[in-house]
């Protein structure tokens, strides 16, 4: 079962005071703040990144589940700690802060065989 749109405009409302993205991969979505990957959106819920500021401040408040068969870990996301505003973008600012800067990829030149 794909991600309903909705759920990811829902998502995204409630972060709109960060500079958050949804980009859609394979009918599912792909949460970026600042650039770097925090969270995956699978099945209409939410599997943000396990890093251990994140962890701290979410305590006991998270299962730990995979977005999909093969993925690492991360903490799924209650939809009513969602619903908290100021709690879920903490979460989501912290768990950015904590991830390494993306790598800048390097265009690869075709050669032109003559």
């Amino acid at each position: 079962m794909a991600t309903r749109e909705a759920t990811i405009e829902f998502i995204l409302d409630q972060l709109a005071g960060l500079p958050v993205r949804a980009r859609q991969m394979f009918g599912e979505y792909a949460l970026y703040c600042d650039e770097k990957v925090v969270a995956l959106v699978c099945d209409d819920r939410l599997y943000v990144k396990m890093t251990k500021a994140g962890k701290e401040y979410v305590g006991e408040n998270y299962r730990e589940g995979r977005a999909y068969a093969g993925a690492k870990p991360s903490m799924s996301i209650g939809g009513d700690l969602i619903e908290d505003r100021e709690w879920f973008s903490g979460l989501i600012a912290l768990t950015a802060d904590a991830l390494p800067a993306p790598k800048v990829k390097k265009r690869r030149i075709k050669k032109v065989q003559t």
